[in-house]
C-alpha cells in the first residue's frame, strides 16, 4: 500500500468517526455512501463491528436452498468469468441471494480465510441492513452495480476490504434473483473490477433468458410462484450520441440530452431509486428537488404512466442497452463484435457523474480488450476513430503487430512517436488520453 492509498483510509476512517459521533454533519465522501451510512444508523447497525452479519441457514438447509435457487444454473459461468481471476490474484468471488444471504464464496484460499474472519460466508446474510455499507448489500439496496473501497464500509470489521457487486435479475420481468460480487484487495477499488461483475452479471441475464427460470423458493424454503405476462421490453440506444433514442412498443422517441442522462440513470438503477438519490446520480452539484420533481413531469408527458413510474422513480419495463449490449460481447471475448457495436462513448457531453462512471468504465473496458487482442484489424479501427485517434499506447501496439519493415509499422511508430512528444510537451492538452494510459498500466 502506498502513501497516498494510506491517506486516503486514513481521511475515510476520520470520515465516518466523524459522521459516528455527529450524524447531522456532512461526512464529506461519496454521496452513495453518505446515503448507506446513513441508512445503516437508522437501521441500529454497529458501527465499530462488534455484531458480526447473522446467519440464516444450517449447512443442509443451505445446500437444499441454494440446489433449487434460479442462480445456481449460472453458476459455473461465474466461475468461469471471475473464478480463475479471484483465485489467481488473492481474492474471493460471492454469489447472494435476492436478500444478500450468501449462497456460494470461491477464490484464494487465504483471502477466504480472512472472509471467514469477518463472517463473509455462506450462509451470512451480508444485506446493508445486516452488515452495514457493502458492495453486494448496497447493490441490492440500489438496484444497480457499486463499488466500495477500503474505509467506505460502515462497519470497522470490513475497513480492509474493497468490494464491486452487480444485482442479477430475471430477464423476463426484471425482478432481482441475487448478486454476484468480487471482494479483495486494492485492485478490487479500480473500474475494472466493477466491470467484471457488471459484465458478468448480463452474461448470466442472457443465459438466463434462454432458459425456463426455476421457481423462486423464499427465506422459509417454500416456492414463491409469480404468474405475470413478461412485459415489453425497452430497448435504449445512448452510444455515440448526446440524446438518447428508447424503443417500446413500436414507438421510437428521441430523448433530450437531460431526459437521456435520467431514462439512463434509471435503466442502471433497475428497480427505482428517490428523487434525492436520483438528483445525486445526475449532478454533482445539489437539484433542488422542485426542479426534479419538474422535470420527471415532462418526462413522464414524453414516456407515458406506463412505462415511467414514482415514488420510486423507476422504468416500468425491462431495459435493454446498446451498451449493455457492448459489455456482454466483450464478456464472451467477441472482441470484434463489440468494438463493431460501439459507435462512440455513452452520451459524450454529458457530466452526469452516473454518466461519466459508466462512460469511463466501458471505455476502458472496450480498450484494454483491443489492446490485448493484438489484432492488427481491431486496432486499427481503435485509432481511426475520434475516440482512440490520440491514444499512444494503441498505436504503439499497433506498430508492434505490423511486419517488420511494412510502411505500416513504420507511419504508426512515428504517430506514437509525434504522440508521446506532444504529450511531454503539452500534457495538458491531451487529459482524456492520459486516463486511457494510466487506466491500462
Amino acid at each position: 500500500m502506498d502513501a497516498s492509498s494510506d491517506a486516503s483510509l486514513s481521511a475515510l476512517r476520520a470520515a465516518h468517526e466523524r459522521f459516528v459521533a455527529s450524524p447531522d454533519h456532512e461526512p464529506g465522501v461519496r454521496g452513495l455512501v453518505t446515503d448507506s451510512w446513513r441508512r445503516c444508523r437508522a437501521r441500529g447497525v454497529r458501527p465499530d463491528g462488534s455484531s458480526p452479519p447473522p446467519m440464516r441457514w444450517a449447512s443442509e438447509e443451505l445446500s437444499t436452498y441454494r440446489r433449487a435457487h434460479p442462480l445456481a444454473v449460472v453458476l459455473p459461468l461465474f466461475r468461469e468469468l471471475l473464478g480463475p481471476g479471484a483465485a489467481d490474484d488473492g481474492h474471493v468471488f460471492a454469489v447472494a441471494d435476492a436478500d444478500g444471504a450468501l449462497l456460494w464464496i470461491e477464490g484464494d484460499t487465504g483471502a477466504m480465510r480472512r472472509a471467514a474472519r469477518m463472517h463473509f460466508v455462506e450462509g451470512a446474510v451480508w444485506s446493508e441492513g445486516q452488515a452495514g455499507t457493502n458492495a453486494p448489500g448496497t447493490a441490492l439496496e440500489l438496484g444497480r452495480p457499486v463499488q466500495i473501497v477500503r474505509g467506505e464500509h460502515y462497519s470497522a470489521a470490513v475497513y480492509a476490504w474493497s468490494c464491486a457487486a452487480a444485482p442479477v435479475r430475471d430477464p423476463a420481468t426484471g425482478r432481482v434473483l441475487g448478486v454476484v460480487d468480487l471482494s479483495g484487495g486494492p485492485t478490487i477499488a479500480t473500474p475494472p473490477a466493477l466491470a467484471a461483475v457488471r459484465a458478468a452479471a448480463l452474461v448470466a441475464e442472457a443465459q438466463l433468458a434462454r432458459m425456463p427460470l426455476a421457481p423462486l423458493l423464499g427465506p422459509d424454503g417454500h416456492v414463491h410462484r409469480e404468474e405475470t405476462v413478461p412485459p415489453a421490453e425497452v430497448r435504449l440506444w445512448a452510444l455515440g450520441r448526446d440524446g438518447a433514442l428508447l424503443e417500446c412498443a413500436g414507438r421510437v422517441l428521441h430523448l433530450s440530452p437531460r431526459h437521456s442522462e435520467i431514462v439512463l440513470a434509471l435503466a442502471l438503477a433497475g428497480r427505482g431509486m428517490a428523487g434525492d438519490s436520483l438528483a445525486v446520480e445526475l449532478s454533482e452539484r445539489e437539484v433542488p428537488a422542485s426542479t426534479l420533481r419538474a422535470e420527471m413531469t415532462r418526462l413522464r408527458a414524453v414516456l407515458g404512466p406506463d412505462l415511467l413510474g414514482s415514488r420510486p422513480y423507476a422504468l416500468l419495463r425491462p431495459v435493454r442497452t446498446d451498451f449493455d449490449d457492448v459489455s456482454r460481447l466483450l464478456a464472451e471475448g467477441r472482441v470484434g463484435e463489440a468494438l463493431a457495436r460501439y459507435p462512440g462513448p455513452l452520451l459524450p457531453r454529458s457530466e452526469a457523474p452516473v454518466v461519466v462512471e459508466h462512460r469511463r468504465c466501458l471505455e476502458q473496458q472496450l480498450r484494454g480488450a483491443v489492446l490485448g487482442s493484438g489484432d492488427a484489424g481491431l486496432l486499427r479501427r481503435w485509432v481511426g476513430a475520434s475516440w482512440g485517434a490520440d491514444d499512444v499506447t494503441a498505436w504503439t501496439v499497433l506498430a508492434r503487430s505490423l511486419p517488420g519493415g511494412s510502411p505500416q509499422r513504420a507511419a504508426a511508430a512515428a504517430r506514437a512517436g509525434a504522440l508521446d512528444l506532444g504529450a511531454a510537451a503539452f500534457p495538458q492538452l491531451r487529459p482524456h488520453a492520459a486516463v486511457l494510459q494510466r487506466s491500462h498500466s
